[in-house]
């Protein structure tokens, strides 16, 4: 039986923007200074079905990025798979991969990293942790297709109210990431909520490393 399941009850999502005006400086005052961007590293995935980049915020959600950075470094990721496809609406869902409890791969789990301490939330093209109870996170992960801001954490809820453990986005191949959303899942696999949400070809992660300059980035596999 799989662990680390994703929750699958936000069907109600709301959407608002808003525009500030930008202020002029006094005359003689010198321009805002803007704060620096919080540091963050760069992972290439190359799949069956093209490369996804991501950029890890290992400032803001530094224990869960220095966890999927350990699996990248010691290769665990090479040859694992996107396995589930939750399907919300048209081009709107999640996607799923990671070790499955392999033992082999399977790294301890890691506290949790609520995205009401780091600030990030599950906007479009989000990279978050899998999980059970908080705390039980370790090499699952998915990767957000529309925002689904309702799994981020809500203190003011009862229960378990901590969301899932954003630690990043997708920078480069968000159409693959749909594609993958796009492919057809199996109608008998999967237990409870998880049945009918799993691949029927599961994509497979051929290699995971760090995109170390510009140069490159594109490849993000030497």
């Amino acid at each position: 039986m799989l662990t680390r399941f994703v929750l699958a009850a936000w069907l109600s999502l709301s959407l608002s923007s808003a525009h500030a005006q930008p202020v002029a400086p006094l005359s003689g005052e010198a321009p805002p200074v803007e704060a620096p961007k919080p540091a963050t590293v760069r992972v290439a995935l190359q799949t069956r079905a093209g490369p996804i980049v991501l950029e890890l915020e290992k400032e803001r959600a530094p224990i869960t990025t220095a966890n999927f950075l350990r699996y990248v470094d010691e290769k665990r990721l090479d040859g694992v798979a996107f396995y589930r496809a939750v399907k919300v609406g048209e081009r709107y869902g999640l996607v799923q991969g990671g070790v499955r409890n392999d033992p082999e791969r399977a790294l301890p789990p890691i506290a949790h990293e609520p995205t009401s301490e780091t600030g990030l939330s599950h906007v479009d093209g989000a990279i978050s942790m899998a999980r059970n109870e908080p705390g039980s996170a370790s090499g699952d992960f998915f990767m957000t297709i529309g925002d689904l801001t309702s799994m981020d954490a809500d203190p003011a809820k009862p229960g378990d109210n901590l969301g899932f453990a954003v630690f990043g986005r997708v920078v480069e191949g968000m159409d693959v990431v749909r594609q993958i959303l796009a492919a057809p899942t199996s109608p008998t696999e999967g237990e409870g909520a998880m049945k009918g949400q799993m691949l029927a070809d599961p994509v497979v992660i051929t290699g995971a490393r760090r995109v170390e300059s510009a140069a490159n980035e594109r490849s993000g596999m030497e």
